[in-house]
């Protein structure tokens, strides 16, 4: 890849980090993870107790990105047809025509409180989330590229909430907490809503063309053999291990290799290290496992084992 190439992704990541901190105050390391997701061409569930700022770091990115945005506010009476169309017969011409949803034009999609609306109109977004195109009556229709669904959801409040399934979980990049803020950030949040919109500073600084390069080019960064075979051996460790019912499936393998690229670009680097890997493993991978339910009863977390998982695989000696 070409030098300038790998410092202009840089910089633009940087500037846009930058405006997104404007309204997410201190949550930098969140923010970077996000965009490299972006990067990734992957999907972003923020799993998090209310008032954090999901909603606004989803809100900042569409702003600064200056993709296509639209919002879509998950309630239980929201419909499949609502998101993905529907079909109206036309009895001029006796024909059907096709009705487009709310995903159609737009780009980056916020699925907001994910887990407030039913199972079946979670699932409508399962073809669009994986191919990219959503099938009505039989025809396909292709979705604008690229296509990022931020979903959000709270970890509280579990009255009239529906959990997402697996297969769902799984086409999600990573899942990410953006947690409480520090006390002087805290400050900086309260002094800022005083008197100023935080939104109203924030700057678009590319363009939707320009999101599409940056993803070209994060494919392109280099990740050798022995990086691969370890990506392989902590996905193969995942599904023998006795706590673990179900392990890491091929998506999550492969998720975990677009996302080390894009943390590699995002430092300045066309080439994936061992510490690119390690550094969003459980980000991609957390959500993606099931323990066994004697693991669940003993307190253990996802987190704890995928801990264990990178300190047990044996990483690779070339390195």
């Amino acid at each position: 890849m070409h030098e300038k190439t790998v410092e202009a992704v840089y910089k633009a990541t940087q500037a846009i980090n930058e405006e997104v901190s404007k309204v997410i105050i201190g949550k930098q390391d969140v923010i970077r993870k996000v965009l490299m997701s972006i990067l990734a061409n992957g999907h972003i569930l923020l799993d998090d107790v209310p008032g954090v700022g999901k909603t606004s770091l989803a809100v900042a990115l569409g702003r600064t990105l200056g993709m296509k945005y639209n919002r879509i506010q998950f309630t239980p009476d929201v419909l499949p047809s609502d998101i993905v169309g529907f079909s109206v017969f036309n009895k001029d011409n006796n024909t059907f025509v096709y009705m487009p949803g709310v995903i159609n034009s737009t780009n980056l999609v916020l699925a907001d409180e994910i887990n407030r609306t039913s199972s079946r109109t979670q699932a409508a977004l399962l073809e669009a989330m994986e191919e990219k195109q959503v099938t009505v009556d039989g025809k396909a229709h292709k979705l604008p590229d690229p296509f990022i669904v931020i979903a959000t959801q709270n970890q509280v409040g579990a009255a009239g909430t529906q959990v997402l399934p697996h297969a769902q979980m799984d086409r999600f990049l990573v899942r990410l907490a953006i947690g409480y803020p520090d006390k002087d950030s805290e400050v900086a949040i309260i002094q800022g809503r005083q008197t100023a919109d935080p939104y109203a500073s924030v700057r678009q600084i590319i363009d939707n063309d320009s999101v599409k390069a940056m993803q070209a080019a994060t494919l392109q960064v280099t990740i050798k053999e022995p990086l691969v075979r370890y990506i392989a051996d902590l996905v193969a460790a995942s599904r023998d291990n006795p706590n673990i019912e179900l392990g890491i499936s091929p998506r999550g393998a492969i998720a975990v290799s677009h996302m080390a690229k894009a943390n590699a670009l995002m430092q300045k680097r066309d080439y994936v290290t061992l510490e690119d890997i390690r550094d969003i493993f459980i980000d991609v991978c957390a959500h993606r496992i099931l323990l066994t339910q004697k693991a669940r009863a003993a307190g253990t977390t996802p987190q704890d084992i995928l801990k264990l998982l990178m300190d047990n695989v044996r990483t690779p000696n070339s390195l």
